[in-house]
């Protein structure tokens, strides 16, 4: 990035100075040691010119500052390095905040982390209320803190109570959240907000900013509450939420500049742990998979053929996958109503997408109704739509007995039981009422598409498209290519999912797939112990204590005893050398208990008024066959270890034999 191109300063005849942040090498700005000369140069030429006010602004279509770069967040060698990189950071915006003129921020597009610190230190800040604009501090979801001024500014700013909820939430805020919450002083239209930062700061010149009485001090037990409350969610994995409360509870009463070294050195423990490397890490591999590509899954048998050859295929192949490219999914068919089919529609349709959604039951279509208006209605809650929003997601999906609007559907995706004569039969049923051209998906977690889809009239566009439950919360999605799928098919998916804003994993049409494949030799396992006489409480709270967010028999009821034991036997049938099925499951199922889904209320736990453990009813129907009591260690090891020994036998055949090329894709 050039020092002196990416933020630069000038003056305009009415006296006000502008420092427009502008990149010329990236379509965001960030925050690195570049852009923080550059800055500095823009703070001293503002000095030298005596402005009567400034803005900070920038020229960026969708953002304002998204931060600093992780990648030099990450190379912080030690506590040290990250120290000085806070106190640097402090100082720069603290000379912001001490410019004897008034400075306001105007604030289009994503304003996170280092970008909000630098708003905060302004002394007014307006916000464009496009959609594109989120303001938020999701440092603490890195496994950091806001180290630029934002553990110290915000408190003062709206209050001790609302700024930890909020430092805590790591969440963006649309720009009306971030008004109602008190982050920017007022919102204006995109078109006029460079004139209305202008009249902000001319105005604030005459008429300054009014001193207000400090935000009123939380209860004395406020502190050590929020602590339990974080240990309790996090199981003390996570560093950064209490260093958070820590700044914030030792700075609330102190001078600014004090407070801003506690902030440095407290951001630098928590930044060169690990907990912080890792999130970052892991940051960078879900901002890699949001750009992943088809390069190689459909080329790779095409290594073998003569280079004419490999060069006609490689120009059809990228052909195909223009095509696919340009032929955008704009309206979505779901059958199956459940948890699962009402989960995929509202989230289709709260992207913009219209939808039909179908079950042949009128009662199962009816509940649908209710379960996806209340998730619109969640969403609302949550800030995560506005309300308006939610009403015309609402109103673009349509729900029928029949058939009725599947004719016109670029997509279907069936999201009935797991089981591969209901889901033969039916995507025989889809095929027969679709255009040619539309895509038949099976949201299938196990089953190879090849064998639910492959009779179907023009195989080349079925594939699986596999979304997780709860899908407004789950970012996975696995993308299931058999092999008929073509490139454009895939392609066209592989659009949608990003589009809808989902993390895309393509995998082979290999049984289980991805996430099913490892997720249930860990579950069986934890049956098999439970059957071996180990208690739920042990397994469930030595898994959580490990890091999972739930335990894998509390899993199993959200998942559905119903589907895991489905999954369980398919599994076996796959692979019978390697996967032998519990039965535990099978038992409890047998007697009615199908965990918390499918309107029934008990599984491994009772889900009738407070979750509690259900052994007595669970023991007694799959029968007590020992007792083992084993270290939380022991069973970490062992079911950690089903997860990381496992190996696809060879029968699955390579990847270039059942995914390669072939002359014919298109």
């Amino acid at each position: 990035m050039s020092t002196e191109a990416a933020i630069r300063y000038s003056l305009d005849g009415d006296g006000v100075g502008w420092i427009t942040f502008d990149d010329p090498g990236s379509r965001a700005n960030v925050f690195n040691p570049a852009a923080q000369a550059a800055l500095d140069v823009a703070l001293r030429e503002a000095s030298s010119t005596w402005p009567l006010a400034i803005v900070v602004i920038s020229a960026k279509e969708r953002i304002f500052i998204a931060g600093a770069d992780l990648k030099w967040l990450s190379a912080l060698s030690d506590a040290a390095a990250a120290t000085g990189f806070a106190r640097a950071g402090q100082r720069l915006f603290q000379r912001i905040t001490e410019v004897p003129v008034p400075v306001v921020c105007a604030i289009h597009g994503a304003c996170a982390g280092g970008g909000l610190e630098l708003a905060l230190a302004c002394h007014w800040r307006i916000a464009s209320h496009a959609a594109v604009t989120q303001i938020g501090l999701p440092e603490t979801s890195l496994g950091t803190i806001p180290g630029w001024g934002g553990c110290v500014r915000l408190p003062r700013l709206i209050g001790v109570k609302p700024a930890l909820d909020h430092i805590l939430k790591a969440q963006l805020l649309s720009a009306n959240n971030a008004l109602a919450t008190g982050l920017v002083n007022e919102l204006v239209p995109v078109a006029t907000l460079r004139e209305r930062a202008k009249a902000a700061a001319l105005k604030l010149i005459e008429d300054p900013v009014p001193s207000r009485p400090p935000p009123a001090a939380p209860m004395p037990e406020f502190f050590s509450d929020l602590r339990e409350s974080v240990r309790a969610r996090t199981r003390g994995h996570e560093p950064a939420p209490l260093a958070a409360i820590d700044v914030v509870e030792q700075t609330a009463s102190l001078p600014v500049r004090e407070a801003l070294e506690i902030e440095a050195r407290l951001f630098g423990q928590v930044t060169a742990g690990d907990v912080c490397k890792n999130k970052v890490q892991v940051f960078f591999l879900r901002d890699a998979g949001k750009k992943r590509t088809l390069d190689g899954w459909f080329f790779a048998a095409a290594k073998n053929l003569s280079a004419p050859k490999q060069t006609d295929i490689a120009n059809r192949l990228a052909t195909a996958i223009t095509r696919g490219q340009g032929t955008a999914i704009r309206r979505v068919g779901v059958v199956g109503a459940g948890v699962m089919g009402s989960g995929i529609a509202q989230w289709l349709a709260a992207r913009g997408l219209d939808v039909v959604i179908r079950d042949v039951q009128p009662e199962f279509v009816e509940r649908a109704r209710t379960v996806i208006g209340a998730l619109f209605e969640e969403a609302v809650k949550r800030g995560k739509m506005a309300a308006v929003n939610a009403t015309d997601g609402m109103e673009r999906i349509s729900f029928t007995n029949g058939w009725d609007g599947f004719e016109t559907c670029d997509l279907v995706i069936e999201a009935i039981v797991e089981d591969v004569a209901a889901k033969q039969e039916l995507f025989g049923e889809m095929a027969a009422v679709v255009k040619n051209d539309a895509l038949l998906a099976s949201n299938t977690s196990a089953l190879p598409i090849e064998e639910i889809a492959g009779h179907v009239p023009n195989p080349g566009r079925t594939l699986g498209i596999h979304f997780f439950n709860p899908v407004s919360r789950m970012p996975l999605v696995e993308l299931v290519l058999g092999r008929e799928t073509s490139a454009a098919a895939a392609q066209r998916a592989l659009s949608l999912v990003k589009a809808v804003g989902k993390s895309p994993v393509i995998c082979r049409s290999s049984p289980g797939f991805l996430v099913t494949r490892v997720l249930f030799f860990y579950l069986n396992e934890a049956v098999r112990l439970w059957e071996e006489g180990a208690a739920t409480a042990a397994i469930d709270t030595a898994m959580r204590d490990f890091g999972w967010p739930m335990g894998p028999l509390r899993l199993i009821d959200e998942v559905g005893v119903d589907i895991t034991v489905s999954i369980f036997s398919e599994m076996e049938h796959y692979f019978p050398g390697r996967f032998t099925r519990t039965t535990a499951c099978s038992q409890i199922l047998f007697a009615g208990l199908k965990g918390r889904k499918n309107d029934t209320s008990a599984g491994f736990y009772r889900y009738a008024g407070k979750e509690s453990l259900n052994d007595p009813e669970t023991r007694r129907i799959a029968g007590r066959r020992g007792e083992l009591a084993l270290e939380p260690a022991e069973i970490e090891e062992r079911l950690m270890r089903v997860m990381a020994d496992d190996r696809g036998p060879a029968r699955d055949g390579d990847l270039v034999h059942r995914q390669g090329a072939r002359p014919d894709d298109e």
